[in-house]
């Protein structure tokens, strides 16, 4: 192979390669497509487009720009993906973050406005799925943030092909596939696309580990490699998940009052992970405040399996608007009662 040569990591995303990203959502009605004007969604737009004509009667797009307001250029290039969108009859719309911008937690706070524009977006167009240019790279970049927060395998499985958020689903046609041959395939195409020096700003967490990916890479840990990992962990959650829903069915009833009660002595032969789900299934159900922080759910069920004496005292926990009664014969999950204001 000539030095000049491109290899499978950097060649243009084929039409036929469009045909196959894009075929999960061949049926849709309508899409909604998170375009920021950034080299990886900015090919999102173009695949798609070529994607829909190759079908009978392709789903309605619409090419949607959130403007965080962060950056005095953002407006600007939300205009330049209205003029791409145009010439690849794609609708388009631009949605701004208004209101105050919080001092910490940046990145969080405007990944949460993102995403809850682009549902309003699509509550408006009539699409239920929206569909986001997240690609492989990004993937490793996630499982590495996750990592370093010390997540369970929940949170190592990272980004999923289907993701449901509240009454949309995110797709992510673009998972598997390298940047590299996102930017290909737009040189190809004779596109441009904007730069946001955000992307290399190390005072934001993901830019740190997008720096250290390379340096990783040379022992063998490249972005294939991680969302390799990604994927098993997220084969094996699944599986585990599985279980947790024929223990869930075997062992837990939901009583008269609207309890959960799981038989205490079939709950102490399960390996600790399903013990661990079953707790957290039954603390998100019956609680006020949804899902619960690991750490805590794994100190929780510490808890429950500890010895307690005197013999027969019932242990009693409150975590995440639910109250957990453990007894010899049952561990009973309720919800808390309002706490009082003074």
């Amino acid at each position: 192979m000539s030095k000049n040569a491109s290899t499978a990591e950097d060649t243009a995303v084929s039409l036929a390669d469009a045909r196959r990203l894009f075929a999960d959502w061949k049926d849709a009605a309508a899409l909604v497509l998170a375009v920021s004007g950034g080299p990886d969604s900015t090919a999102l737009m173009w695949l798609a487009a070529k994607w829909r004509r190759t079908l009978k009667r392709g789903p309605r797009l619409l090419a949607v720009t959130v403007d965080h307001g962060l950056r005095a250029e953002s407006a600007g290039e939300a205009r330049a993906v209205k003029r791409v969108a145009r010439t690849l009859a794609i609708e388009h719309a631009t949605v701004r973050w208004r209101g105050a911008k919080p001092r910490t937690g940046l990145p969080a706070a405007a990944r949460e406005a993102r995403y809850r524009l682009l549902a309003n977006a699509a509550h408006d167009f009539g699409a239920a799925h929206i569909l986001t240019a997240h690609t492989r790279d990004d993937q490793a970049e996630t499982l590495m943030m996750r990592l370093a927060r010390g997540s369970g395998v929940v949170g190592l499985s990272a980004m999923t092909r289907h993701a449901r958020r509240g009454d949309v689903t995110v797709g992510r046609p673009l998972l598997d596939l390298p940047k590299a041959r996102l930017i290909a395939t737009l040189q190809r195409a004779g596109i441009g696309f904007a730069d946001d020096p955000t992307n290399r700003d190390e005072t934001f967490t993901r830019p740190r580990f997008r720096r250290l990916l390379p340096l990783l890479a040379r022992e063998g840990i490249d972005a294939r490699t991680l969302a390799r990992l990604a994927q098993r962990l997220s084969r094996a959650n699944v599986a585990l998940d599985a279980v947790v829903s024929i223990m869930e069915r075997s062992i837990g009833r939901v009583s008269a009052r609207r309890a959960i009660e799981i038989d205490a002595r079939a709950f102490a032969t399960l390996p600790d992970e399903i013990a661990l789900r079953l707790l957290g299934r039954a603390v998100a159900a019956v609680g006020s405040e949804g899902s619960v922080e690991l750490a805590k759910l794994e100190a929780l069920l510490e808890a429950v399996r500890s010895p307690m004496a005197p013999a027969g005292r019932r242990l009693k926990r409150t975590l995440a608007g639910a109250v957990v009664s453990s007894g010899l014969d049952l561990i009973v999950v309720e919800r808390a009662p309002p706490r009082r204001t003074r």
